[in-house]
């Protein structure tokens, strides 16, 4: 859940999470679909879908890895995760890269060439600082030291350089360039994308969803039926022809929501019938919450549902 998402934001549904499935074999044994749905809000769903993977393969073979190459050879686990699980859980000697301690080794090391180029050799050097003889007899209290020191005193803005233990051995703090590191390339405007959902109602207090294909951008979730999102903006008449049935829709209101590498807008269009004869599959309207909506449908319900985004 940290991978993408902050501590704050990640409580509540952690505790909630590890409240419903208590066990890898619980997690392991629950439905994809209960996974989604615990997920819904917290986004990058691939995340979900790989968690669940995760547990069944280590259900299926009796536990974790204790090495680095079987960590890395687990449904959705690349190097930081790796060497995070390794190093506190295992006490293997390896160092996990977050933004935190990118952030303290581009530092440390006075490393100036922007992000993303500069990852590799911030790699390089957080494993020299991993290589010292005391990180390398506590790898978890080392690794959660340099978590804590990004996050506490060599912060994104203003570090608190007088209160930091490597201030000696910083080259930044030297060359007084400490604040702007590591550096960023300008960032790319997001273009806009659109689309239209439309919600559907009927006399039996359901609404219409189905549920996206399993691959690709919130695979797995559940939606409102809609249109393809592209790069132009939809007609009417264009819209309708993907209408989950042949009504008088009326405009419910407009959702924006921003995905990492592009903004989308999305027209909702709203009807209702004395009973639902659709593809896709009739759900309670008082049951929505328990759905696996992502956040974006979430809005696109609301703005539905009470006239709000």
């Amino acid at each position: 859940m940290l991978q993408q998402t902050t501590v704050t934001a990640v409580i509540p549904y952690y505790e909630r999470f590890v409240s419903r499935f208590p066990t890898v074999h619980a997690l392991a044994a629950a439905p994809l679909d209960s996974v989604l749905s615990a997920w819904a809000g917290l986004g990058y769903y691939a995340r979900a879908r790989n968690l669940h993977a995760c547990a069944q393969v280590v259900a299926a073979s009796g536990g974790f890895p204790r090495d680095l190459d079987g960590l890395l050879a687990l449904p959705g686990i690349g190097p930081y995760t790796a060497a995070a699980i390794g190093a506190i859980a295992f006490g293997i000697p390896a160092v996990p890269v977050d933004g935190n301690v990118e952030r303290v080794a581009a530092r440390l090391f006075a490393i100036e060439q922007p992000m993303p180029a500069a990852k590799p050799a911030i790699r390089e050097a957080a494993a020299r600082l991993g290589g010292d003889p005391a990180a390398r007899a506590r790898p978890s209290d080392f690794a959660q030291a340099l978590f804590d020191l990004g996050a506490g005193v060599c912060t994104p803005a203003a570090p608190g350089c007088a209160v930091c233990p490597l201030i000696a051995v910083c080259a930044a703090r030297r060359l007084g360039i400490q604040a702007s590191l590591p550096r960023k390339s300008p960032k790319k405007e997001r273009p806009i994308r659109y689309g239209v959902h439309f919600w559907l109602t009927d006399d039996h207090r359901t609404v219409l969803l189905r549920t996206r294909p399993s691959k690709g951008l919130l695979g797995g979730m559940t939606e409102l039926p809609g249109t393809q999102w592209r790069d132009t903006p939809w007609t009417l008449a264009e819209a309708l022809a993907d209408a989950p049935m042949r009504l008088d829709w009326r405009g419910a209101g407009q959702v924006r929501h921003g995905f990492t590498h592009f903004e989308l807008i999305i027209d909702v269009l709203a009807a209702h019938v004395p009973r639902i004869e659709a593809d896709g599959f009739a759900h309670p309207l008082e049951a929505l919450d328990d759905a696996a909506l992502p956040s974006v449908m979430r809005k696109c319900v609301r703005i539905a549902a009470n006239g709000k985004a």
